[in-house]
């Protein structure tokens, strides 16, 4: 999850290995009961910092979306007229 714009070691995790069964604290593994490898620490971080330039590099995308209506609010809007012949 990415809370106020920050990658955490749990979305790490959960990128790395789908469906990782772990406990979690301070961003290291305390617990891990997943079948798959348990990844280091090393790769959680290269992780941490890969998908937070991901989400940074999108913050435009995310700006103007919040800028400009959807595409389902503009059919809305072509379709609420009086002449919806056209």
């Amino acid at each position: 999850m990415i809370i106020n714009g920050i990658v955490d070691a749990t979305t790490a995790v959960e990128s790395l290995i789908k469906d990782a069964d772990c406990h979690i604290v301070s961003g290291k593994i305390v617990e891990w009961w997943s079948d798959e490898t348990q990844p280091t620490q090393s790769e959680i971080d290269a992780e941490v910092i890969r998908l937070q330039a991901e989400y940074d590099s999108q913050e435009y995308a995310r700006n103007r979306q919040a800028e400009y209506p959807s595409v389902q609010e503009l059919v809305v809007a072509l379709y609420d007229t009086d002449d919806k012949s056209a």
